[in-house]
């Protein structure tokens, strides 16, 4: 059964390691995801904490805003700017051009209802890779 916008609603337990190429260093995130349904889609909310080399972990948190399209979902920031979109169905990936930095983002649903993204960020002062991965906490 193909999965539909719909079926990310509700809570899922995050987890993100950022390996950084420029530092060497590495960074960890441990937190949670609220689907919540909205007249227009699904609004993402995360909220956790990150801890990078040798820091104390800070609470960190961001929305966005997943809306349907003909294509499977286009994903807003919270203001509404554009940030990428992706097919459900098919090769999930995306890339959002930040001047001066290329974000690639691959999706990975193959073992639904976990799933994750691997993010990979470079710019003339970025070279990371992030890689989030998704538990559902009401399955």
């Amino acid at each position: 059964m193909p999965i539909e916008l719909c079926d990310f609603e509700g809570r899922w337990h995050v987890a993100r390691v950022i390996e950084d190429a420029k530092t060497g260093g590495q960074g960890h995130f441990e937190g949670e995801v609220l689907f919540e349904p909205e007249a227009d889609g699904l609004r993402y909310t995360e909220t956790g904490t990150l801890r990078l080399d040798g820091q104390p972990g800070f609470t960190s948190s961001l929305v966005y805003l997943w809306r349907p399209d003909l294509a499977g979902v286009a994903v807003f920031f919270d203001d509404g700017r554009p940030f990428h979109g992706f097919d459900l169905a098919a090769q999930p990936e995306a890339t959002h051009w930040c001047d001066p930095d290329h974000y690639t983002v691959r999706y990975d649903f193959s073992d639904w209802p976990n799933w994750s993204a691997r993010w990979a960020v470079t710019g003339p002062r970025k070279d990371y890779v992030m890689m989030s991965r998704y538990v559902s906490a009401t399955a």
